[in-house]
């Protein structure tokens, strides 16, 4: 089951707060985009944010390790009131981008 257009649409409105968050269709499924970094994916209509130490320990005990898919690695799986509460995951993306490392130039 490939991900709906409103599933996204309602996700780049939960993070319309963080600065340059964009999505990118691949395979009937998403990247989340922020500042030019993946910071997570989006299949069947799911968010899978991926694993940071900060931003573990900013989750606590809410945090759940999920895959995207069949062979990916294992990310923060983030659902129901999480995935719903606008503040939580504006920081969460925050802290993930500033977490990650800048993107291999492409040659």
């Amino acid at each position: 089951m490939a991900t709906k257009q409103s599933t996204i649409d309602y996700l780049l409105d939960q993070l319309s707060e963080v600065t340059n968050v964009s999505a990118r269709k691949m395979f009937g499924e998403y990247a989340l985009y922020c500042q030019g970094k993946v910071v997570g994916l989006v299949c069947d209509d799911e968010l899978f944010v991926k694993i940071t130490g900060p931003g573990k320990k900013f989750v606590g005990k809410k945090y759940k390790e999920g895959f995207a898919y069949k062979g990916a690695k294992a990310s923060m799986y983030i659902s129901g009131d999480l995935f719903d509460d606008r503040q939580f995951l504006a920081e969460l993306i925050s802290i993930t981008v500033a977490a990650l490392p800048l993107p291999k130039p492409k040659k």
